[in-house]
C-alpha cells in the first residue's frame, strides 16, 4: 500500500518538438489540448485514479465535458513548457479545473482553459457521480493528507 500527496495543484514538464508546431513554426492550437491532457492524467494519477483503474473499479470513464482556451502568446520549437493543473470546483458529477501553459522560467501562462471533466458509464456513456472513494482520496488531498493507494 503506498501513500504520495497528491497536490490539488500540479504540474508537469512538456518540451515542444517539430511536431507539436505548424508550417509557422509554432504549437499547433489543437496540441495545447494534448499538453493539457496529458497534465490532467498524471494529476489524476497522482490522486490514485487513472484511467484504467477507474474503468476496472467503477466501470467509469472521465470525459472532456466543456472546455474554454485562451490563447495569449506562441511557444516554439524546443521551449521548454510547465503545463498546470489546478481543481477550482467540484459537483457530483464534474469537476471545473484551471490549466494553464507557460515556459518553464516564465511565470505569465501562454494559454490557459477552463476545463470541465465529468465521469460516464462505460456501459452506456450516461453521466455518473465520482465513486466514493476518488471523493475521498480528493478531499485527502484538499487535507495536504497522504493518500493511499489501497
Amino acid at each position: 500500500m503506498a501513500a504520495a500527496r497528491a497536490p490539488l495543484a500540479f504540474s508537469i514538464p512538456v518540451r515542444v518538438y517539430y511536431e507539436d508546431t505548424d508550417a509557422g513554426g509554432i504549437v499547433y492550437h489543437a496540441n495545447w489540448l494534448r499538453f493539457f491532457e496529458r497534465a490532467r492524467t498524471d494529476w489524476l494519477r497522482a490522486l490514485g485514479a487513472a484511467h484504467t483503474k477507474l474503468a476496472d473499479e467503477s466501470g467509469l470513464a472521465f470525459v472532456v465535458r466543456e472546455i474554454a482556451v485562451d490563447y495569449r502568446r506562441p511557444a516554439r520549437l524546443d521551449d521548454l513548457l510547465r503545463i498546470e493543473v489546478r481543481l477550482l470546483e467540484t459537483r457530483r458529477a464534474s469537476w471545473t479545473l484551471w490549466q494553464g501553459a507557460r515556459l518553464a522560467d516564465e511565470a505569465e501562462p501562454l494559454v490557459t482553459a477552463t476545463v470541465r471533466i465529468a465521469t460516464i458509464r462505460r456501459s452506456d456513456g450516461r453521466p455518473a457521480g465520482f465513486p466514493r472513494w476518488l471523493n475521498e482520496r480528493l478531499a485527502a488531498a484538499a487535507r495536504g493528507s497522504p493518500v493511499s493507494d489501497a
